[in-house]
């Protein structure tokens, strides 16, 4: 999921340096949106896992 984020924003930043306002809004969008997902999922994974009583590798 990190990785479609990063894919996201390289082609929102590739976008604007060309200057195609649309693509780099709906990419930047995209990327945005994908961050906010994995960044929930790793505080529930942080939370789960204190819960749980184990050690993080």
């Amino acid at each position: 999921m990190l990785g479609w984020s990063l894919t996201f924003l390289v082609l929102a930043v590739v976008a604007a340096v060309f200057g195609f306002g649309g693509i780099a809004a709906a990419s930047a969008d995209i990327a945005q949106i994908l961050f906010v997902v994995f960044l929930v999922l790793l505080v529930v994974s942080v939370i789960a896992g204190a819960i749980r009583g184990r050690r993080p590798m």
